[in-house]
Parts: structure tokens; sequence; C-alpha cells
């Protein structure tokens, strides 16, 4: 149990720090969008989507393999920081290279080829501020990475502040994410040299080809991944303009804010998972299990909330002129179940050593994608874009699952008893939504979430291991 109140730690940090960021993401969200209007964000939009495309290319999996590795073994630490620093500095004026074309022969705008230009400078400081923070996850040092993502995100809301109250144009906001950046890295390398030490560089050529092999399946993932969340914007963008994007995004920007949660919970276990797979493998099947169920457990109330609330949550954030967001808010808010479950599966694989079938799977999800966007949204913008990428999820969840439980790390009777008494729980939910709609939403939501509570209770959703996990939480000692 000690090992459970460790990973409650790091997740405490990551919550606490991801609370912070949501605030202060909210309202670079809300007052970007407010004073650029839906085209002016829509063309952010594009931009940091197409950059994030082609930034994958940076990293091409060597983050990932870092933590995986060092979790293991820490004293390769240096040999990973200079080796994988070095190797990302190539690759940048790889990407660079193959954006600056693709852009050019896509026949963008001036203004959003600058824009597009400005953040992608921002995408390659970032990769190296994830060659440190690499480290700090693998020694599951939570609140050092915290520590990053807070001062990035009160560097960001100071930059947007400013832009507002000096009237300024859409590349001074563009370029807020680059100077975020930057200062960023300074502090992040200054709190590696303060709580590690200076790295002795240890540059190997030989080391590089098996690490790129070993870290390949991880960046085509990567690439899959982020082809997959990205490509919408840019098929938008191509095919109806750039308001419409802006319109998209907006909705797509609040989804992230609940996949954040997700991304807390698999920043804390995958080191964990990966230990365990040396270690321990009940530990691994007891927490995969735990795991799913938990957030099974969270994804769908939020679901259902934010699908009746859509209205008031989009008028609110953004305003009326970005009425059309609601119905896509409405339709992509469903796929943080089916992410939730998928993200999971996929951490299990990579910290098994299957990182392969991860990356097919995402491959096959990519294809589908793009498919289904190219045949919906001609005929029906974004709301196709948004149906196209619920249905992909929705399609990969019985694939990853059956993989995953062939690998015997999964009991699937555990599974299958306890959806069920999730799903009826749900249904409670959304009954008392519908019928008590008309209150006021602060006294709706306190009455339908201890209903939902006391639902899994009743219907002893939360058994012995629960209650047994929550005292160990507790337990100071």
């Amino acid at each position: 149990m000690s090992k459970v109140r460790g990973i409650a730690k790091n997740m405490g940090f990551l919550f606490i720090s991801q609370i912070i960021i949501y605030v202060i993401g909210f309202f670079i969200t809300m007052s970007t969008a407010r004073y650029l209007g839906a085209e002016g964000f829509g063309i952010i939009s594009l931009a940091l989507s197409i950059t994030g495309i082609f930034g994958i290319v940076v990293d091409m999996g060597l983050g990932t393999l870092m933590i995986r590795e060092l979790a293991r073994d820490k004293s390769f630490r240096d040999k990973y920081i200079s080796n994988v620093a070095l190797m990302r500095l190539f690759l940048s004026f790889l990407m660079l290279i193959i954006l600056i074309l693709t852009v050019n022969l896509i026949g963008y705008s001036s203004v959003v080829k600058d824009v597009i230009y400005i953040i992608s400078f921002y995408v390659v400081i970032g990769a190296f501020v994830g060659v440190f923070t690499s480290v700090f996850q693998s020694y599951e040092k939570m609140d050092y990475l915290s520590s990053v993502n807070i001062i990035n995100s009160f560097l960001m809301l100071i930059g947007v502040i400013v832009g507002i109250c000096y009237r300024l144009d859409i590349l001074y906001f563009a370029s807020v994410y680059l100077i975020s950046n930057s200062l960023t890295l300074i502090f992040t390398i200054v709190l590696y040299l303060w709580k590690f030490s200076f790295p002795t560089f240890e540059v190997n050529f030989d080391f590089w080809k098996p690490t790129l092999k070993e870290a390949l399946p991880y960046g085509l993932a990567g690439i899959f991944v982020t082809v997959y969340y990205s490509i919408d914007s840019v098929m938008l963008s191509i095919m109806v303009n750039n308001e419409t994007v802006g319109w998209y995004n907006a909705a797509y920007k609040l989804i992230f804010v609940f996949l954040s949660l997700y991304s807390v919970f698999t920043i804390a276990i995958f080191p964990v998972m990966s230990r365990f797979y040396e270690n321990s493998k009940e530990s691994l099947k007891y927490t995969y299990e735990r795991s799913f169920k938990y957030l099974l457990i969270i994804s769908l109330p939020i679901a259902l909330t934010v699908t009746l609330l859509a209205n008031k949550i989009i008028l609110i954030i953004y305003g009326s002129n970005f009425f059309p967001s609601i119905i896509a808010l409405q339709i992509l808010i469903w796929t943080i179940i089916f992410m939730f479950i998928n993200g999971l599966s996929g951490i299990l694989l990579g910290s098994i050593n299957r990182q392969m079938v991860v990356t097919k799977i995402t491959g096959f999800s990519v294809i589908l994608n793009v498919t289904l966007n190219l045949l919906l949204i001609p005929t029906f913008s974004y709301i196709g874009a948004s149906v196209a990428t619920v249905f992909t999820e929705l399609v990969s969840v019985p694939i990853i699952v059956y993989i995953i439980c062939k690998t015997e790390n999964v009991n699937i009777k555990q599974l299958n008893k306890d959806i069920p008494k999730i799903i009826l729980s749900g249904l409670v939910m959304l009954i008392l939504l519908v019928t008590l709609y008309s209150l006021n939403t602060v006294i709706l939501l306190i009455i339908v979430f201890i209903s939902y509570l006391a639902s899994l209770y009743l219907t002893k959703t939360f058994d012995d291991e629960d209650f047994k996990l929550l005292k160990s939480l507790m337990n100071k000692e």
C-alpha cells in the first residue's frame, strides 16, 4: 500500500497543479477567443494543430522511452540527456524544413504562415523542456513537473493580458507561446541543476541507432495520435474556413481540459506500471483493473453533465459569437470516456514493451478518422468532424481491450462486473439531470453528483478493495 500512497502523492501534486493550470487556461482561452474572434482564434488553433503534427518528429518517442528506461535504471540518466538532446536538435531542423515546404504547398495566407512559423519554434523549444521533464517523471518527482507547467501557464497568462491591454495583433499572440516556452526552458534547466547535478555529457553515436529503433513505435504512435487530434482542424481550414476551425476548437479546447484529468493519472502511473512489469505482474494487473474502473466512474458523469449544460458552458466562456460550438461540445464530450479507456490501455501495453501494438491501433484510428472527415466535413462541416472523432474512439475501444485481455494482464470478468453498475448509476444521474434541469445550476450539480455517488455505493460498485485503498491513502503512517 506504500506504493499506492506514493502514486496518490504524485497525483496530488499533479492534480493541484492542473487545477491551477485549468483556471489560468480558462482565462487564456476565454480571453484569446473573445479578443481575436472566431477567425483569429481559428488561425491560432490551426497553427497549434499543424505544428503539433510536425512537432512530434522532434520527439520520435524518445521522451516516453526515457521515462520507461530511467524508471527501471537511473544510472543511464546523463547518457540519455546528452544524446536525446542532441538527437532532438537534428530532428528539429528536419521538422522545420518539412513544415515550411508543407505550409507553402497548401498555400495559406501570409498571416497564417507567419503564425505557423512562430509557433513552430515554440514546439521546438518545448521538445528540449521535455528532455528534463522526462527525467522528473521517471524519478516520480511530480512536484518538479508541476512547477514547470505552472510557470509556463503564468507566463502565457501575463503575455495574453499584455496583448489585450495594448490591443496587439495575432502575431503577438503567437509570439506569446514562443516567449513563454523559452523562459520555461531556462527555469527547467535551473531546476534540474539545483535538484540533480550538472549532467556529464556522454555523446555516443553508437547509442543513437538502437535508441531510435526502440523509441520508434512510441514515435509512430505519437505521430498517429497527434495527427488524429489535429488533422480535423487542418482539414476544416482547407475544406471550409478558419472561422469554422475557431468554432470547432472552442469546443475541443474544453475537451482537453477534461483529458488533462486523465493525463495527470497516466503521468503518475506509467513509470509505476513499467516497474511492475519487471517486478510484480499481479500488481500490474491490479493497477490496470482499478484504474479502468475509476476512470470510467469519473468520465461518465462528466459526459452526461456537459451534454446537458453545453449551451450554458459555451455562452458563459466564449459568448454568443461561438454559439455554433455548443453542438460540437455536446458531441465531442463523449470522446473522453473512450479516450480514457484507450489511453489507459495504451499505457499498459507500453509498459510491457508492446508499444508496437499501440502504434498499429493508433495508425488504424488515424486512417479511419481521416476517411470519416473526408466523407463528413464537406456536408456537415465541424459537426461532421465531431462525429468522426467520437466514432473513431468508439471503434478503438473493443479492439484495444481485446488485445489487453489476451496479454493476461486483465481479468475481464472483473471489468464486466463493474461496467453495468457504473452505467446504471449514470442512468440515475441522467434522469435527475433531465428532471431537475430548471433548478439553479450549482444546486443541480450538487444533487446529481451526490445521487451518483449514492448509486455507486448502493450497487456495490465500490467493493472492499476500494475501501482498503481509501483507508491506505488516509493513513499517514
